[in-house]
């Protein structure tokens, strides 16, 4: 059985291919952040809302520097040019439809596109974020999470019962057992991950959903 840490990596591996060459990429937080990582040279140039772009995997303590953290204020490196700017000059470009990409959490997704990861119900909420700006502003939104909740609950649900981030649909979904994608208006699984199988999918995962004629059932 795979840990937790193992289960990130790999879904972070597999969401790095969804970047294009020179596209302007927000991480964020939780597994988003491993992604810088698995990212060719030309794959992206990151984004982070408090005022960078330029974001780079920190790989040496010669880089550290207490001063440059993420959104999720992780330690990062920077790109070669890259450059800073205040908090609303980054947010204007996410509402500006600048950014090519975002990589987010979710709590739960419908079988409509619609995602909810702000808000558990009778839970403390620590702040909105910039989730919703990034449904709205982003031209293409991939989620990156775990497969179900701790407690074994689908996260890929019929309706989502916590309230919803956006009424922008998301694109694509990676999980550790397949990944999703959004095709006129339906859900449809397009590919299945590294020892996952179709029977699992379809017992964790409580929206309907097609397969893809590329998925070997």
């Amino acid at each position: 059985m795979r840990s937790n840490q193992e289960i990130q990596e790999l879904i972070a591996k597999r969401a790095a291919v969804e970047i294009q060459p020179y596209s302007i990429v927000n991480l964020g937080i939780g597994i988003p952040t491993l992604i810088a990582k698995y990212v060719k040279p030309d794959g992206g140039y990151f984004h982070t809302e408090n005022g960078m772009l330029g974001v780079k995997e920190l790989t040496s303590e010669e880089e550290l520097d207490p001063n440059l953290v993420n959104a999720g204020k992780l330690p990062i490196a920077e790109q070669i040019g890259a450059s800073y700017f205040n908090s609303a000059e980054s947010f204007a470009m996410i509402r500006g439809g600048h950014v090519d990409m975002a990589f987010l959490g979710a709590l739960q997704i419908d079988e409509h596109g619609h995602i909810a990861n702000w808000a558990i119900p009778g839970q403390s909420i620590m702040g909105v974020g910039g989730a919703m700006d990034l449904l709205s502003g982003v031209k293409k939104v991939v989620i990156t999470m775990n497969h179900t909740a701790k407690n074994g609950a689908a996260k890929i649900v019929k309706s989502c019962t916590y309230p919803i981030t956006s009424v922008r649909k998301v694109d694509v979904i990676i999980t550790e057992l397949a990944v999703f994608a959004y095709r006129n208006e339906r859900l449809v699984l397009t590919e299945l991950m590294p020892g996952a199988d179709l029977n699992e999918v379809k017992d964790k995962t409580e929206a309907s959903f097609e397969i893809a004629d590329s998925v070997t059932q």
